[in-house]
């Protein structure tokens, strides 16, 4: 497979086992380093494979390099990094791929670790990069002490996946597995797709040591700290309706109701802080505002596993079976009723009053329920329809 000139396809007949896979953007300094590392590796360990470079755009004479080095170049017109390896994992003749960056950071000569866990049958291997030892001046202090850590830890607490290290750039993978998953990021949150989605689909993953080189370029590097952190950031949290939606949105209704409450007999203290129908009134808002918050973890559930972007979730089928459009009608209604019933009584009560003013302290007491349980009907019921219509059976 090696010395293939640009463009080539694999050659037909070759079962070729594994392919490394390396993204490239004006990576000339560097790219020759790693294909050559890639090849003495191929060589010393008997391996039908190749290396394929995965080109977005090169104007620096990468392609050509590469290609006089035997790796066999893709162009993708697409831009970004998850664009260049979505390219290059469809072209890829390997059973297994193990994809690394281009700027000699990565040891492309050491790649037994990876290999031997994927002949183990793992469909995911990790490099893990704390563990195998990270050199001076190779990791900014930020990413290194903070944003690997944190964001890896955020993904294990909101997806359970045992990967400690989210955003290494080596790893292996079973091609047709992760094909599977249906991977659609383009830019830099690519890394964390791969893993999240692994997660949830139940892949085989397991983590290797690995080091980590300072980068051989003298350019500077593709990643932007601030930029591509909030990306990573914001995938996490649009694939976990739960942690983004349910939670906030239970914690919002759980201390409105209960302050409400609270407060309905009369003002409270605590300590040297008095709360009266004020902060009622910011109750309600907690409530109403907390329903709908959960109604977006349910709306984004529904159209995640119908789009197949998350897993299905059968408890979450069997609840919505239990809590369907005629239920919602009713629970609903009856809230609108309650409020409707209140509001006359608030009317009532300011008649005696000859519809003139009113002590904002008692009268509060009845309209803010009242108002709280008509908008919280409402909103049950229509988010109750929209539910439905979300699941509508879809011609596929």
């Amino acid at each position: 497979m090696l010395g293939a000139p640009i463009d080539s396809p694999p050659t037909s007949g070759t079962a070729c086992e594994l392919t490394v896979l390396i993204p490239c953007l004006n990576e000339a300094e560097t790219i020759g380093i790693c294909i050559e590392k890639a090849s003495k590796y191929f060589e010393s360990r008997n391996i039908v494979g190749e290396v394929l470079v995965a080109d977005n755009g090169s104007t620096d004479g990468s392609q050509e390099i590469a290609g006089r080095l035997g790796a066999r170049v893709i162009d993708v017109a697409e831009p970004g990094y998850g664009a260049a390896l979505m390219g290059g994992i469809a072209a890829a003749c390997g059973r297994f791929v193990i994809m690394g960056d281009a700027d000699d950071s990565y040891d492309f000569g050491n790649l037994d670790p990876f290999v031997e866990k994927l002949r183990d049958d793992y469909e995911l291997v990790m490099g893990n990069r704390f563990l195998g030892g990270i050199e001076p001046d190779a990791m900014p202090f930020l990413h290194r002490y903070l944003g690997n850590p944190v964001l890896s830890w955020l993904g294990r607490l909101l997806f359970k996946s045992p990967v400690k290290d989210f955003h290494c750039g080596l790893r292996g993978f079973d091609k047709q597995a992760i094909q599977r998953l249906g991977l659609t990021t383009t830019g830099m949150e690519f890394a964390s797709e791969m893993v999240v989605k692994a997660t949830l689909q139940k892949l085989k993953i397991t983590e290797v040591p690995t080091t980590l080189a300072p980068d051989g370029r003298s350019t500077p590097p593709h990643l932007r700290t601030w930029r591509d952190g909030w990306r990573h950031l914001r995938f996490l949290l649009l694939f976990s309706p739960r942690w983004l939606f349910l939670y906030p949105g239970l914690i919002l209704m759980t201390l409105g109701l209960v302050s409400m409450i609270w407060l309905l007999p009369g003002p409270r203290r605590i300590g040297s802080l008095g709360l009266d129908v004020n902060t009622l009134v910011y109750s309600g808002a907690a409530v109403i505002l907390g329903f709908q918050v959960v109604a977006f973890a349910v709306f984004a559930k529904i159209f995640a596993m119908n789009a197949g972007l998350l897993p299905d979730d059968p408890r979450f089928r069997r609840l919505s079976r239990l809590f369907n459009l005629e239920v919602g009608i009713v629970v609903g209604l009856v809230l609108v009723i309650g409020g409707l019933a209140a509001s006359g009584y608030a009317v009532g009560f300011w008649g005696r009053f000859s519809f003139g003013a009113l002590d904002p302290r008692v009268s509060l007491r009845i309209v803010a329920p009242s108002v709280t349980a008509l908008v919280l009907g409402l909103q049950i019921v229509f988010s109750s329809f929209f539910v439905s219509v979300l699941e509508l059976p879809q011609k596929t």
